[in-house]
């Protein structure tokens, strides 16, 4: 009595606020309010073929299926999802959207037959200044819905890469070339493995991930990513 006593009145002098327009959550709310939540734009991609997130990365590298969560628009919804993950640390609201969409995605096909869920890696360096891979926190709520093992022991990022914001698509293929290698070839031979990153751009990050994979013995990939640009 006396911890939610304590509980609500931390809560009536600072509240929680929805992320995306600011105004106070109420009991049952996590996060965004239920109008937001509402009226956040996914894509329903996983219920398509031949999406807009498979044509991009189409020719490219061998694909079982790919999909994205929500569309991203500059000043929309979606970045303001994303800034509050990659420049506030939300560390919890990173591993919450992971769940909410797992729980979505899952009502289709889409994770059958997946091994492994394994996060596109960060380098050491970008942790350190963010604290956390926002792509392994997404994967740890998708695993947590679907309960499919997270592996982040295997695939590594080796070279320092810089931002890509401003990148064209070359620019970045190039940016991403030789960055990633795996530990263990073996580890991924026969197995059906699920990539998660946060935006997919260009997919330039996702393409040269799934090249080092394919580097495996009779491995199938799979992509999902919380946000596709438009």
């Amino acid at each position: 009595m006396l911890m939610k006593f304590l509980t609500n009145l931390i809560s009536l002098f600072y509240p929680d606020l929805c992320i995306i327009c600011g105004n106070n959550l109420v009991e049952g709310e996590q996060f965004l309010c239920l109008h937001c939540l509402h009226k956040i734009p996914k894509t329903f991609y996983h219920l398509r073929d031949s999406n807009p997130a498979e044509q991009r990365l189409r020719g490219k590298i061998p694909y079982e299926k790919i999909s994205s969560f929500l569309y991203f628009e500059k000043g929309g919804e979606t970045q303001k999802m994303i800034h509050q993950i990659k420049y506030k640390g939300n560390k919890k609201f990173a591993r919450w959207l992971g769940e909410l969409m797992a729980e979505d995605i899952k009502k289709s096909t889409f994770f059958n037959d997946i091994d492994y869920i394994v996060p596109v890696p960060s380098h050491k360096k970008r942790i350190r200044q963010r604290g956390f891979n926002q792509a392994e926190e997404l994967a740890k709520g998708i695993s947590q819905t679907t309960n499919i093992p997270i592996n982040t022991d295997c695939l590594q990022k080796t070279g320092s890469n810089i931002s890509q914001t401003r990148k064209g698509v070359y620019e970045r293929w190039i940016n991403n070339q030789y960055v990633f290698s795996l530990k263990d070839e073996h580890l991924f031979s026969g197995k059906h493995i699920l990539l998660i990153d946060d935006v997919m751009t260009t997919g330039a990050t996702l393409e040269s991930c799934a090249q080092c994979i394919t580097t495996c013995n009779n491995t199938k990939i799979s992509i999902l990513t919380l946000a596709i640009t438009r």
